[in-house]
């Protein structure tokens, strides 16, 4: 059987680890071609000597001045940005694009120019830039697999199904860890308090995002690309349990849903060995033990981040990736003890309420629009909003 040849762009946060967890259960289907990250200098050490990548990089030069005199003789390792887009440019299989936020857009561009298939896990690159990515990946061929679970899915229930058979996706959300407090106790969350996910293990950003409900508005933007459905089709709904990711709904009333343990190696092993299904290491569901599936409406009222996202998806244009950046911004903020938990939202409709949209913009106003809501949203937090 010949190996994939694998690419991991964010290869020591949680998506890539998962990724690489995989890859060790499944050895003799993958070779780790190349490895990308930030500054994670031990952990890259580390992942070059197990897997011996032939290429690697770190986006912060500094690190990977270190990691180039400790691990520079066998692995070509590459500094800065444009290192990290070199190593996603390397004729590979596919390419786990696993960078989390913005600075994911252009690593996946450039991955998706060299003809290399796409295992998508950083959905900012379809917020931001939805009809570009989508539209530069049929031009050159290429696949694009989701590895959100949710968006996984609804991949996976869909199928060979005809577009005009569908009428409706269902995304689920766990709700995080704070769907059931009031305003006022909202406005008092801690960083502590909001990183510690009730079902995921999940990075800071990302667990963040899923507490705001937040990460489900991206996945929202993110479907309308992956899937070229309206937003106006698309429906979110409260599922504490976790287990059932996603769920279509056809024009004739059945419902398609796929199921499975809140694990994210099923979805990242999925997308890797695609269009093949192997027996992995993951646990599976004991269904009386599981006793019951809830499902509830998502509270709008106390988590505005939703019908901000649905907003965003109607608009199109640049709002998408300027409510992408404000975010990042207001997280990054909060995280820092600078924003109350409720503020992040706040900072990021005051974001989008200051933007002219271009209303079918390039990539160069795509960045231009991201570089300004990061201005922008900064401007808001040292001022207190």
């Amino acid at each position: 059987m010949k190996k994939k040849r694998v690419t991991i762009l964010g290869s020591t946060g949680s998506i890539g680890s998962s990724a690489l967890d995989v890859a060790r259960a499944l050895g003799d289907r993958f070779d780790i071609v190349g490895l990308a990250a930030l500054d994670e200098v031990d952990l890259m050490a580390g992942q070059i000597d197990e897997f011996s990548p032939g290429v690697v990089a770190l986006a912060d030069e500094a690190s990977a001045a270190r990691l180039s005199e400790i691990r520079g003789k066998e692995t070509r390792v590459l500094a800065g940005a444009d290192g990290v887009r070199a190593v996603a440019a390397e004729n590979v299989d596919i390419v786990l694009s696993a960078v989390v936020g913005g600075a994911g857009l252009l690593p996946t561009i450039e991955a998706i120019n060299a003809g290399n298939n796409i295992a998508l896990a950083n959905k900012e690159a379809l917020v931001m830039a939805g009809p570009i990515v989508t539209s530069l990946a049929r031009e050159k061929g290429v696949v694009i697999i989701p590895v959100d679970s949710e968006h996984s899915a609804i991949f996976q229930c869909l199928g060979p199904a005809p577009p005009r058979s569908v009428e409706k996706l269902i995304l689920t959300a766990s709700g995080g860890p704070f769907f059931r407090m009031g305003l006022e106790e909202l406005s008092r969350v801690t960083p502590e308090e909001a990183l510690a996910h009730p079902v995921w293990s999940m990075g800071p950003k990302i667990s963040i995002d899923s507490a705001t409900l937040m990460n489900k508005g991206l996945e929202v933007i993110e479907a309308t690309w992956f899937f070229d459905i309206s937003p106006d089709d698309i429906d979110v709904v409260i599922h504490p349990q976790s287990v059932v990711h996603s769920m279509v709904q056809f024009v004739d009333g059945s419902v398609l849903a796929q199921l499975s343990i809140p694990d994210m190696k099923i979805p990242i092993q999925y997308a890797l060995t695609y269009p093949e299904r192997v027996g992995g290491g993951c646990s599976r569901i004991d269904f009386p033990e599981l006793g019951e599936l809830t499902f509830e409406e998502p509270p709008r009222d106390r988590f505005p981040a939703l019908d901000l996202a649905f907003g965003a998806a109607r608009a199109k244009g640049t709002l998408p990736a300027v409510m992408n950046a404000a975010n990042e911004v207001a997280v990054n903020a909060f995280l820092r003890g600078m924003v109350k938990f409720t503020g992040i939202v706040e900072v990021v409709s005051k974001t989008m309420a200051g933007h002219d949209v271009v209303a079918e913009p390039n990539l160069e106003q795509i960045l231009e629009a991201d570089a300004w809501a990061r201005r922008k949203a900064g401007e808001l937090v040292d001022r207190g909003w």
